[in-house]
């Protein structure tokens, strides 16, 4: 069975329900605040997890983390690549209108202290055809491409937040990318979905490009081919998750030796469920959810 590595962020995050975002120079009243697991590492390894994966989560979290352990590992992630930082854990400000939008503010944290030894031990006991997943919320993450690549491992890349900082990576090592429109047009500097798989096809002959948007569905380049698949229509409640949970099930799906069509579909469900739901990790659905839609 392929192992799945996840070298990713947990987070705690701080939800705010407010009637918009809010705008310089302005004190806004929060109709309510909650506080849910998160960061996009922590939710990509639940979605994985609820999915079927055998996953294995690497991370750093403070003295303050201790219960998001025990929520990794009530969703089935391994935990034991998880190390205790001086640094506190890293949380979010979260946003969320009427519309069921969200608006992020990012402290990393503990995201921010892995280094080339926590690397180099957390990629030990894995190898070729194991798959590490990565997103751009955790400090070393060009070193893991390499040491990952060097064992034959494949590697999937959600470049999100996005910065500059992704132009220094070793991006040609990348097997699957996991992106939306934003992330597209910010790595093509082109504006319509097509021309940006288009331009990363160019760039990127041999990975799959995975392009999420939204309400239109998803766009796949895989070998020359675009394959397309449609959103589902539900009540939006909080999109927080949405593109953590897609790309948690279509890894997962990959992973298992589906089809990329099928995991495309199975993806699209468990994400629809998402955004039905408040929170983060907490919205991510199980298994039995998504195959009985």
């Amino acid at each position: 069975m392929t192992r799945i590595l996840n070298m990713g962020s947990i987070n705690i995050d701080y939800v705010y329900t407010v009637p918009h975002f809010v705008q310089a120079g302005e004190t806004l009243s929060a109709s309510s605040r909650r506080i849910f697991p998160g960061g996009k590492g922590m939710n990509q390894s639940i979605a994985l997890a609820r999915a079927g994966a055998n996953v294995v989560h690497a991370g750093m979290v403070g003295s303050d983390g201790n219960e998001l352990l025990t929520v990794l590992q009530d969703a089935g992630v391994d935990t034991r690549l998880v190390s205790q930082s001086d640094s506190p854990t890293g949380h979010t400000f979260i946003q969320i209108n009427p519309d069921g939008q969200n608006c992020i503010l990012l402290f990393s944290g503990a995201n921010q202290r892995l280094d080339e030894a926590f690397v180099d031990e957390a990629l030990s006991t894995f190898s070729k055809g194991d798959i590490l997943v990565l997103q751009n919320e955790v400090s070393c993450i060009d070193y893991a491409m390499k040491k990952a690549k060097a064992k034959g491992m494949d590697i999937a890349f959600n470049p999100s937040p996005f910065g500059p900082e992704i132009a220094g990576y070793s991006l040609d090592l990348v097997d699957f990318w996991l992106l939306n429109e934003i992330e597209g047009q910010a790595l093509t500097e082109k504006s319509k979905p097509l021309e940006m798989l288009d331009a990363m096809g160019k760039i990127y002959p041999n990975a799959t490009i995975v392009l999420t948007l939204g309400e239109d569905g998803v766009l796949c380049l895989e070998k020359g081919s675009v394959l397309r698949h449609g959103s589902y229509k539900v009540d939006v409640i909080d999109t927080t998750a949405a593109g953590d949970t897609f790309t948690g099930y279509f890894i997962s799906s990959v992973a298992a030796g589906t089809n990329t069509a099928e995991a495309l579909r199975l993806a699209s469900v468990a994400a629809s469920i998402s955004v039905s739901r408040i929170g983060a990790a907490v919205s991510i659905p199980h298994w039995d959810e998504v195959v009985k839609k």
